[in-house]
């Protein structure tokens, strides 16, 4: 739904940015993992790299090697979540690389209080690579 924001001049959420301690580990996960595509990759002159990941909506994930990154307890990042047309798939493979499932997949209804009304969704969370929470979403409205 990129592209509707007339204040923004298009709008949409562009990318998220993550650290690692573990760089190749993280764009294997993401690539191999989850579907994400290479964009573009850069170096820093101490040899850290960083680089954008394609989710496959045209939003990116930004990943900065710190290879003294220590993630803050409780930061204020609750969760990324993720548009999917198959959650128990998609948590299959995720399962499958080794990531702790921090919310089974199940069924939930979104119960609206602006008028739009109940709103079915299939969910489920994990922890990624790096300690973040990420979610799996998966409905016809959103």
């Amino acid at each position: 739904m990129a592209g509707t924001n007339q204040l923004m001049g298009g709008g949409g959420l562009h990318h998220v940015a993550l650290k690692t301690k573990a760089w190749d580990a993280s764009v294997e996960f993401y690539k191999g993992t989850l579907g994400f595509v290479e964009k573009i990759i850069w170096a820093y002159p101490d040899g850290n790299r960083a680089g954008m990941l394609d989710t496959g909506g045209g939003n990116y994930l930004e990943i900065f090697e710190d290879r003294n990154c220590t993630p803050a307890p409780n930061g204020a990042l609750l969760h990324l979540a993720l548009r999917t047309t198959d959650v128990d798939a998609a948590i299959a493979r995720v399962r499958a690389a080794g990531c702790k499932i921090t919310i089974e997949q199940k069924d939930v209804t979104i119960k609206t209080i602006n008028g739009v009304g109940p709103v079915p969704v299939r969910i489920a969370f994990f922890e990624g690579p790096n300690g973040e929470i990420w979610e799996l979403f998966q409905n016809e409205l959103t």
